[in-house]
């Protein structure tokens, strides 16, 4: 059975790496609290900007990007990020 790469010392190393920057969700652009537990829906996860299903590099850091845990769970694998639709009415 071969191990799984998510726990292995690089992609620790990336996830530690992407946290340090402090950078806000990429998705909704709010600020992610470091301190949460990792399992609240706002805590901070790694995402992938090219899901891996899609063909992105896990290792990658130029498709490493900081997201709270309920947007990346929400966006699931789709490359794009759904945009809100404006008003018909003026």
């Amino acid at each position: 059975m071969a191990a799984n790469p998510r726990n292995g010392r690089p992609y620790r190393r990336l996830c530690a790496m992407q946290k340090r920057l402090g950078l806000p969700c990429w998705l909704c652009g709010h600020d992610i609290d470091p301190t949460l537990d990792p399992r609240d829906p706002w805590s901070w996860t790694l995402d992938h900007a090219v899901p891996l299903s899609r063909g992105g590099r896990l290792l990658d850091p130029t498709n490493a990007r900081s997201a709270h845990r309920r947007c990346n769970s929400a966006r699931g694998n789709r490359l794009t990020i759904p945009q809100p639709r404006a008003s018909r009415r003026w």
